[in-house]
């Protein structure tokens, strides 16, 4: 046995003693409010419990005021594109979805109830989650394999009054479309001509570069690669959602896409990148291979053939990690402090900014200390083009943003927090 395989089962074996002990599962419910005499025990249940009930039913609303709902969220999944292990099924699902709930309630002290679905049909799944859905002030789908998950988020988020928002696809996206502003930046290039090859057509690579081109990407300049290469127009064989980014540019395999190209995004598999397809790329290029754990190309091959560039993967051994936690808690923190009934695109446009601008502002002592790093030596730059998870800072730059974008495009039914930066400060 290799010593690489000898770490990775000790790595497996560490991780099934965390998941068991010293209780199973990483998450539990807490009381929030004292029952420890009769009286409290009648204002928490019968009789008192009847006069919030009265208040909701006159007006639904107060149930922000008097339930946990205007701070709980459902993670929601059925198991069937679980990161890197695929349709594993709801059960098997269910200690991904306990870490998402760990990652809310860790960095923006969100309650969640993770809600693994065994549902026959893509109906059963989205009605399902529309009758349970009331107990709840926002909805985060995950884990859900694609073309399937747009229909349901779509779906979903015209019946619901509450934030529907799918991670695997707009978490990922503003995470990417940050780190991608600030890495265009820092080579001298803008987002409108850059030429950017998309190595990936499911949920992640369609939100992305959907979030780019409302940004300011131009669709000509995209090319989107599936198993079967470049998406063309005419080629016949794919679904709706590939065909919104099938071009004419003449190229049919990757190789032809990557020649000349500024910017190359991976949300694909393994391995998939040559070093001689980075050698033909532009001039001061960017690459974000960020398939996990195993990248489309690692970074060393990368800077081997390559000193003009800048790169991201989806590892925390790697500098610049497109990680869906700088993203999703902040978002969702954002829309709940507003009651928002949706996160539409100008709330994530919002996020994205948010980001991108948090990564040019000096780093704290904290960060630096949490990644064994010295004063001086992180700040924005080629190895610096987003900001790390344990930054502070995140839930100062991220929530108000996604808050003053709700209130701005009225999807907000509670006003601007005052406990948050006030607009213009």
């Amino acid at each position: 046995m290799s010593k690489q395989d000898d770490k990775a089962r000790t790595h497996a074996e560490e991780a099934l003693r965390y998941h068991e002990y010293p209780r199973p599962g990483k998450t539990a419910t807490q009381l929030t409010k004292p029952c420890e005499t009769q009286e409290e025990l009648s204002l928490a249940y019968t009789p008192g419990v009847a006069a919030p009930v009265r208040e909701i039913a006159k007006d639904p609303q107060a149930a922000y005021r008097y339930t946990n709902k205007g701070n709980l969220v459902a993670v929601i999944s059925d198991g069937s594109a679980v990161l890197g292990l695929g349709n594993v099924g709801p059960l098997a699902g269910k200690p991904v979805m306990e870490g998402k709930a760990v990652l809310f309630k860790r960095f923006a002290d969100i309650d969640v109830v993770d809600l693994e679905i065994d549902a026959p049909t893509t109906d059963a799944f989205i009605d399902t989650v529309t009758h349970i859905a009331p107990s709840f002030g926002g909805i985060n789908l995950e884990d859900i394999a694609a073309p399937y998950c747009f229909e349901i988020e779509r779906v979903l988020s015209e019946r619901l009054d509450i934030p529907v928002f799918h991670d695997d696809q707009h978490g990922t996206a503003i995470i990417i479309s940050a780190g991608l502003l600030n890495a265009l930046e820092l080579q001298g290039k803008n987002l409108h001509e850059a030429r950017i090859v998309c190595l990936g057509a499911g949920a992640a690579a369609i939100a992305s570069m959907r979030l780019l081109v409302r940004l300011g990407a131009s669709k000509s300049n995209i090319q989107m690669i599936d198993r079967k290469g470049v998406i063309y127009q005419g080629r016949g064989d794919v679904n709706i959602y590939k065909d919104e980014f099938a071009n004419d540019s003449g190229c049919r395999t990757l190789e032809d896409a990557m020649a000349g190209a500024d910017v190359v995004i991976g949300v694909s598999g393994p391995n998939l990148i040559k070093q001689d397809m980075i050698k033909t790329m532009a001039d001061h290029p960017v690459v974000f291979a960020l398939s996990n754990p195993d990248p489309e190309i690692r970074p060393d091959d990368v800077h081997a053939v390559r000193k003009d560039v800048i790169m991201a993967t989806g590892r925390s051994d790697y500098p610049n990690q497109v990680n869906n936690v700088l993203g999703f808690p902040f978002i969702f923190r954002g829309a709940l402090d507003v009651q928002a009934s949706s996160i539409n695109t100008d709330m994530q446009v919002a996020a994205v900014h948010a980001l991108a601008q948090l990564a040019h502002a000096p780093i704290p002592d904290s960060v630096l200390k949490a990644y064994r790093r010295k004063k001086g030596s992180l700040c924005f730059g080629p190895d610096y083009i987003i900001p790390t998870p344990f930054d502070p800072r995140l839930r100062d730059y991220i929530p108000p943003a996604v808050a003053r974008a709700a209130v701005g495009t009225g999807v907000a039914r509670s006003p601007y927090p005052k406990h948050y930066p006030q607009i213009g400060s």
